[in-house]
Parts: structure tokens; sequence; C-alpha cells
């Protein structure tokens, strides 16, 4: 009977969704730590990209190597939390941000584009510690022009790269900005943030003060 009991605890739904939140906080946290370490060791931006394997892994990298970009990202994805389709959010900020390494390709100016990263990482923050739902048209379009700048400024940090070993980094790069999208996504989803009159969970108030710090830090820093 005990067998029995502690069988249908394990196969119960929230034990399976306490431990994948877990998982996905964990992961985001790790991944926040490679970055301020990154930033505090001071891994140089510009790199040179000679094959497809070092495209792909670059790729990967890049997103999280930068503390402003990756905390833009998980803001988004907590935010699209609140949206049945909220998915579809995180689909246009990925899809901007390729786009945007298509225009530093054809070599067209995005001025301020860091300036651009940081303030948008500000307003998602802002957001997060807002009790009110944001619009979801307004949040679509706020992504997409996140994710531009965001590609933009991650694209030049290629140097001499082919169009194969291209092709990798954005394959790779796309892979990132959608997993840590998704996971901050499915937190958000897990905390509640979806659900009608559901007060704002303490600890997504706690990580928009922190990512709004952050931002204000850069936007400074890319002022001087």
């Amino acid at each position: 009977m005990f067998k029995t009991k502690l069988s249908q605890f394990r196969a119960s739904p929230e034990f399976y969704t306490s431990k994948l939140m877990d998982r996905h906080i964990g992961a985001i946290a790790a991944l926040i730590i490679i970055s301020l370490l990154s930033s505090l060791s001071g891994t140089p931006l510009n790199h040179t990209i000679s094959n497809c394997w070092e495209g792909f892994i670059w790729g990967l990298a890049d997103p999280v190597i930068g503390l402003n970009c990756l905390v833009g990202i998980i803001a988004i994805g907590l935010l699209s939390s609140m949206f049945v389709r909220g998915a579809a959010i995180a689909g246009c900020f990925v899809l901007a941000a390729i786009l945007g390494i298509v225009i530093h390709i054809f070599k067209l100016n995005f001025p301020g584009a860091e300036i651009a990263i940081a303030i948008s990482t500000i307003v998602f923050s802002t957001m997060l510690m807002m009790p009110n739902q944001p619009n979801f048209v307004v949040l679509a379009l706020m992504g997409i022009s996140a994710g531009l700048f965001q590609g933009y400024t991650v694209a030049e940090s290629i140097i001499g790269a082919g169009m194969l070993p291209l092709v990798a980094y954005i394959l790779g790069m796309t892979l990132t900005l959608f997993a840590v999208a998704m996971s901050a996504r499915e937190i958000g989803g897990a905390m509640g943030m979806g659900e009608i009159n559901q007060t704002l969970p303490w600890k997504i108030t706690i990580a928009g003060f922190a990512f709004c710090a952050i931002g204000i830090v850069f936007l400074s820093n890319s002022m001087i």
C-alpha cells in the first residue's frame, strides 16, 4: 500500500511540474552566473570564426556572454507566459534577432543599438514589476524591436565569417535564444503569471528589480 501511494505521488502532475520548473530555474541561474563571470573576466566580444563548428559554438555562447542581452531574453520570456499564445512573442523576438544579423551583414546602420537593448531591458523589467497585464500587441512589437537590435549587436562580433559558418552561427544563436525564452516562459507559467486575477509572484517582482538595475547599469555604461 505504501508503494502504491508513493507511485501515485511520483506520477502526479504537480510533482513533475515542480521538478521541471526547478530544472528550468537551475538552468537560467547557471546561464546568469556564466554571463556574469564572462563580463567580469573581460571576455572579448569580437572573435574570428573560421569554420562551421566555431560558428555554431559562438552562436550558442554569444547571447549568454552579454548579461544585458541575457536578462532581456529572460524578461520577455517571463512576460510571454502571461498569454496563452505567448510563445508567438518569443518566436517574433528570435526571428527579429535573425533579421538584425541580416541587416548588419548588408551593412545597414543601426545607431545606438546597445543603448536600445539596455532601454528595452529596463522596459521589460518594469513590466515584470507592474500588476497589470501588458498588451499583447505592444509586447510583441517591443519584442521585435529588441530582437532586431540584439541581432544587430551580436552580429558585430562576427569577423571574417564565411557563408556556411554564418549559417551555423545563426542556428546556434537561434537555439540559445529560443531555449532561454521558452524556459523563462515555463517558469512564469508554473508560477501562475498567466492566471486571471493572479497576484504577481514576489519572486518575479524581485527579478524585475534586479533586471531593471542591470539594464540601468548597462545604459549608463553605453552612454559614457
